[in-house]
């Protein structure tokens, strides 16, 4: 039998306030898991506005715990009603002085399996991150779910190969990359970098990307969020640039073999001669 997995993704507007923005990204939950959805992932820092935009210490009210904190929590409750993993990315406060751009991982059975921790983070007009997070400090993970093995890459992450690599090293076959990204600054790279690392790692990725204007600054997300395959293909169309939607979709597993035969880039790959690259 083909090893298909049906996955999820929401790209959202901000609605004003985290409960009505959580309350929503539930009602997508349950929606996918209606249609039949086994893991969903959502938007970068999704039970909250981007406050990025602008550098200011008043947004350090949005951080929480994790996994011990009410969103995380909720979360736990929304996977073992749904029966889905859930790609749950938040502002994380780890203690005090010691902030994330995390995403935890939730299984089906609502266990919290882990925390990624954003890598890089951009210094920018529009996307001052540096001022809120340090660099994350948990590698790579990869975690074992009840669809497979899922990892994650949070949004400017995804213009550096090194984390990617990585991730399928580890053995990813899905790797969720949720973000924020506005229209004009990086809009040519989105349908370009997520495909090109799929196929340079031969694993399915699930872009997901806000949509609309929020009030602290310009920044005019453009959704188009997808999945796409290991041969750097979208499965199905792109979302809309414009609207809120839940994207969900079949995943074939098996073509992950299938391709790391045909292309055989792991069994190709030189690390003997890779010393160069990370030397400062």
């Amino acid at each position: 039998m083909p090893d298909v997995v049906r996955a999820a993704l929401v790209q959202a507007t901000w609605t004003g306030d985290t409960e009505s923005m959580i309350e929503k990204h539930v009602q997508h939950a349950r929606e996918a898991a209606r249609q039949g959805a086994r893991v969903i992932g959502f938007q970068e820092v999704f039970n909250a506005p981007y406050f990025c935009q602008v550098q200011d210490a008043e947004h350090y009210k949005w951080a929480e715990p994790v996994p011990d904190g009410p969103t995380v929590r909720r979360m736990q409750d929304l996977a073992r009603e749904t029966g889905m993993v859930i790609v749950v990315p938040v502002f994380e406060v780890d203690k005090p002085g010691f902030y994330y751009n995390t995403a935890a991982v939730i299984d089906a059975d609502g266990t919290v399996l882990g925390s990624y921790r954003k890598h890089h983070l951009p210094q920018l007009p529009g996307f001052w991150e540096k001022f809120y997070f340090k660099p994350g400090n948990l590698g790579w993970p990869v975690f074992d779910t009840a669809v497979g093995r899922v990892g994650v890459y949070i949004c400017y992450d995804r213009h550096f190969p090194e984390g990617w690599r990585a991730l399928g090293l580890e053995g990813a076959q899905l790797v969720y990359n949720p973000s924020a990204t506005s229209r004009g600054l990086s809009s040519h790279l989105w349908q370009l970098e997520q495909p090109a690392a799929a196929v340079a790692n031969e694993y399915f990725v699930a872009a997901i990307n806000r949509v609309g204007t929020e009030e602290y600054g310009d920044n005019d997300f453009y959704g188009t969020s997808y999945f796409v395959d290991p041969r750097g293909k979208f499965v199905g169309e792109v979302a809309s640039d414009k609207e809120e939607e839940l994207v969900v979709r079949d995943l074939d597993f098996d073509l992950i073999d299938t391709v790391r035969q045909e292309w055989a880039f792991y069994r190709d790959r030189r690390p003997d001669a890779y010393d160069g690259l990370v030397r400062p």
